[in-house]
């Protein structure tokens, strides 16, 4: 190769700084966690699916372009297709035949027993997102477990960040109404 064509490659093909993923293993793990746990709605599967994503981003480092946005939302983009190769792989969509139980939901029998409100409320709110269908309840745990910006919301997603704001925006009215309605 030429001194010319090599001086012309890295304007050709933007190279990036290694990506640290031991780093983002460490700050993301618990949150990639949270967010497979509530698309899946399966603790193990979850699992599985960080380890995926981790693997992936392992294999994939050098086609990180931070050009193109932040590392985080860059393997919450990863453990969404994991989680979505999961569903195709269980053929059952977004719906288990139960549901696991959530340790940090009170049971709502000692909710009334105890007359705590803010029991009352988390439980409500668990129960409205667990209703949701499953592409509102990936938002909120995009959102809300990840905590990405609208605009890495939309990045994941492969919609506009106006869209994205708007169908949060529309899943949280709907979500404050069934919970004012329980509480």
């Amino acid at each position: 190769m030429s001194e010319t064509a090599t001086a012309a490659l890295p304007h050709a093909m933007p190279r990036s700084a290694p990506l640290d993923v031991e780093a983002l293993w460490r700050s993301c793990a618990d949150d990639l966690f949270a967010y497979a746990c509530t698309v899946l709605r399966d603790p193990a599967a979850a699992e599985e699916v960080v380890a995926v994503t981790f693997e992936r981003a392992l294999r994939r480092q050098g086609r990180f372009r931070p050009g193109r946005g932040e590392p985080r939302a860059w393997l919450f983009g990863i453990a969404r297709n994991a989680a979505v190769d999961e569903l195709r792989r269980r053929k059952k969509g977004a719906e288990l035949t139960h549901d696991p139980v959530d340790d940090a939901v009170p049971d709502p029998a000692d909710e009334l027993a105890r007359r705590d409100e803010d029991s009352r409320r988390r439980a409500a709110v668990a129960r409205a997102i667990e209703a949701l269908p499953g592409a509102e309840r990936e938002l909120v745990a995009l959102k809300f477990h990840s905590g990405l910006s609208n605009a890495e919301i939309a990045a994941v997603l492969g919609i506009s960040t106006t869209n994205a704001g708007s169908r949060l925006h529309r899943v949280l009215t709907h979500l404050r109404e069934v919970c004012r309605a329980a509480v």
